[in-house]
C-alpha cells in the first residue's frame, strides 16, 4: 500500500494525470464477500472492463509490483496495454522485462 500511494503522489507530482484502481486498500475477497459467488464473478468481470477503458485513455501504465509481483489479472492488463500500444513502465525493475 505504501509504494502505491507513494507512486501515485510522484506521478502526480511529476504532472501526470492518475487514473488508477477504485481501492488498491481492500482486497477484493474482502470487499466482495457481501456477494454471492456469482455476483462477485460479475463484479470482477466489470471491473476489469473498466480497467481496460481507463488503459484505453491512457497514455502508460505504471505496474506497481512490489517485490517483482504481478498478479495475474494485472498481467493481463499488462498484455492488453501492449497490444493497444501503450508504454508499459514498473515500479520495480523486472529480470525479463
Amino acid at each position: 500500500m505504501v509504494e502505491f500511494d507513494l507512486a501515485s503522489l510522484a506521478e502526480t507530482l511529476a504532472g501526470r494525470m492518475v487514473l488508477s484502481v477504485g481501492s488498491h486498500r481492500t482486497p477484493d475477497a474482502e470487499a466482495l464477500a457481501h456477494l454471492t459467488g456469482v455476483e462477485q464473478t460479475e463484479t470482477l468481470a466489470r471491473l476489469s472492463v473498466l480497467h481496460r477503458h481507463k488503459i484505453d485513455l491512457a497514455d502508460e501504465i505504471l505496474v506497481i509490483n512490489v517485490g517483482g509481483y504481478v498478479g495475474e489479472s494485472t498481467r493481463a492488463e499488462v498484455i492488453y496495454a501492449r497490444r493497444q500500444g501503450k508504454r508499459v513502465r514498473y515500479l520495480e525493475v523486472l529480470a525479463l522485462d
